[in-house]
């Protein structure tokens, strides 16, 4: 089943949200509610993991604007309405975001349609829907979600304010308080605007008491504001995160050739922490130092890691050999490490030189060097009590020294993987 999570975020933090699950495919609604506040939104986390994420933000909070902008090219169009509208915004340009709409000239010729907001509050939303979590690739004002229909004008109650839409890109937004007073200057202007045409009719979704008398009113049948958006933003070909604000995917085409590179960097940063993870517990003067070196390493294998301590080292790498289907290898390395990690212990003078693991056949190899013959039988007395089976290779003398190597295989018998 196809849903669509929709909020509707407030001006402020301390605004009350609401939010709709939508069945698109069933054409009914699945759960709705209101938050306290944007701190809230976390409570819609959940919601949002395995749905679309549709946002509308209030329109109060947009200017809605409609130019003919004489230029031929987007970038000239782009370039040029910032300082034409420069005298009717309140801010700086330069504070402000220009996102624009896909639109075919219309019947008065405008060819640039834009919504204007300042760019702090554009940062201000996406830091709430961060903060909780929310992923969301499309943002709207709510005034331009409500349906278009030819030769009338559309209007919705949503909490304090009035939402009216009068054409594709024509709407506005008016607070209750007010709302006789504005209704009697719509009237007034779209007359002296129009005065060979007659009044469009006003549909409205939820009671507008004090509206002009001049304004033909007809009433739809009543729904929760929210459903009557999510219905009318299927058909607006509109997105306010453009830009600088555009949804990065977080997928790129190198991602697969970065994943096998990844695998075997693992691979081997894997084998190099297991050498200086055995040294680790005799060497608890130093361990400060080595810790530091690991996260070094780690940092140098995956660049893009922020933050990695020793404590989460080994979950996050078995999370990327997990991506490429190397976990349960890495992990019966891992164990077997640690279930031979005591006989190390036991014959401290037997020093690792260096290790290989076949995965396949569950089977460690370890080149080592000791003083003497001694210790190289007495390592392989403590495996065995271990239940490893375990297979002594040649030793050789080199100077004071006695080199040798040992096959060690988990005995399944014996439970020790």
């Amino acid at each position: 089943m196809a849903e669509t999570l929709y909020i509707r975020l407030g001006s402020t933090s301390n605004e009350r949200i609401h939010w709709l699950v939508y069945s698109d495919t069933e054409q009914e609604i699945i759960a709705s509610g209101e938050l306290s506040g944007a701190l809230a939104l976390e409570h819609l986390t959940e919601k949002s993991l395995q749905r679309k994420v549709v946002v509308f933000v209030p329109g109060c909070d947009i200017a809605i604007k409609q130019l003919h902008v004489p230029a031929k090219s987007q970038r000239a169009i782009k370039l040029a309405v910032p300082y034409m509208l420069e005298d009717e915004l309140a801010q700086d340009v330069d504070h402000l975001f220009f996102a624009y709409a896909n639109i075919k000239n219309d019947a008065n010729t405008s060819n640039c349609f834009v919504a204007v907001v300042e760019q702090v509050q554009m940062e201000r939303w996406l830091s709430w829907l961060n903060e909780a979590g929310i992923r969301c690739k499309t943002m709207l004002p709510d005034v331009l979600a409500l349906p278009v229909v030819d030769n009338t004008w559309q209007a919705v109650a949503l909490g304090e304010q009035i939402l009216i839409k009068q054409s594709q890109w024509q709407a506005q937004v008016v607070d209750t308080a007010i709302w006789p007073l504005v209704s009697d200057n719509l009237a007034n202007n779209f007359i002296t605007a129009h005065k060979e045409d007659g009044l469009p009719i006003l549909q409205h979704y939820s009671p507008l008491s004090g509206t002009s008398e001049q304004l033909t009113l007809e009433s739809m049948p009543e729904e929760l504001p929210l459903a009557l958006l999510a219905k009318g933003s299927k058909g607006l070909n509109f997105n306010l995160l453009q830009g600088q604000f555009q949804v990065k995917e977080k997928r790129s085409p190198a991602l697969r050739t970065w994943q096998i590179a990844a695998a075997i960097m693992g691979i081997a940063f894997i084998m190099n922490l297991t050498y200086k993870g055995v040294h680790l517990w005799q060497l608890a003067d130093k361990q400060q130092l080595i810790e530091q070196e690991i996260i070094n390493t780690y940092k140098n294998t995956f660049p893009k890691t922020k933050r990695v301590s020793v404590t989460t080292v080994k979950s996050q790498l078995k999370g990327k050999m997990s991506e490429i289907g190397a976990g349960d290898q890495s992990d019966s390395f891992l164990v077997m490490l640690a279930n031979i990690e005591p006989a190390f212990a036991m014959v401290k003078d037997l020093k690792p030189s260096s290790i290989k693991f076949d995965s396949k056949r569950k089977e460690l190899r370890l080149q080592a060097s000791a003083n003497g013959y001694q210790q190289f039988e007495q390592f392989k007395q403590q495996l065995e009590k271990q239940q490893f089976a375990v297979s002594l290779g040649a030793q050789n003398n080199q100077g004071d020294k006695v080199s040798g190597s040992f096959s060690i295989v988990a005995n399944t018998q014996g439970g020790r993987l």
